[in-house]
């Protein structure tokens, strides 16, 4: 089982340092009234990050709405 961890993680590096090969040319990006130029795998990786955070942050506020996380009853206790 190890050894399938290790080759999929070695895959996935392999595809990282294509992607980062692939994207290093510079691109301008506009934001409001900034104008920032990068490497295009900067902006990707950006890109990537806000989505992850979005994604937490909708998982996270939709187990409210449904009760999933809940204060233990420990906690509601000692605060009354």
């Amino acid at each position: 089982m190890k050894k399938g961890w290790l080759i999929l993680l070695l895959i996935l590096a392999i595809l990282l340092v294509i992607i980062i090969i692939q994207n290093r040319e510079p691109v301008q990006t506009h934001f409001l009234f900034i104008t920032v130029e990068m490497p295009q795998i900067l902006l990707l990786l950006i890109t990537a990050c806000f989505g992850f955070a979005i994604g937490v942050l909708v998982s996270l506020l939709t187990g409210l709405k449904k009760g999933k996380y809940e204060k233990p009853e420990s906690q509601e206790k000692a605060s009354s």
